[in-house]
């Protein structure tokens, strides 16, 4: 009895923290699931401290057993590969040109890749939308 009321007054203490722990290899660009984490009973600066801010993201980098869940270790998953075909979108008052182009680099939602715009070969920069559109920015 004694040990479960100490237990419950570390778990209640201020200070005390969790951080979220890698049970497998995940590798890059594999999406997290619930069984592939769990929370240990450490302080790690720097580490995530809830699952469910892990699960259903996307490793960037290997993350291994036993080992934290940092913060840029992970992100939103991938909706444009490398080298796949998109659609890029210019706006501007009233105008739109839409063109065929090729994906320079990896990214999910609202980042910002390079893309080579397949017709005259120029490479820009764009921002990844959710239907999977590249908005060029001027």
């Amino acid at each position: 009895m004694f040990r479960l009321a100490v237990l419950i007054a570390l778990v209640a203490a201020p200070g005390f923290a969790e951080s979220v722990i890698a049970t497998r290899t995940i590798r890059p660009q594999e999406i997290i699931m619930p069984e592939d984490v769990r929370l240990d009973q450490a302080e790690i600066p720097g580490a995530y401290r809830d699952v469910y801010e892990v699960v259903g993201q996307e490793a960037r980098f290997a993350l291994y057993p036993g080992r934290a869940v940092m913060r840029g270790a992970i992100g939103e998953p991938a909706l444009v590969d490398r080298n796949q075909m998109v659609e890029l979108v210019y706006e501007y008052g009233g105008l739109r040109i839409v063109a065929e182009g090729r994906s320079l680099g990896r990214g999910g939602v609202g980042e910002r890749i390079r893309v080579m715009n397949t017709g005259s070969r120029t490479v820009l920069f764009g921002k990844i939308s959710e239907d999977g559109t590249i908005i060029v920015s001027k």
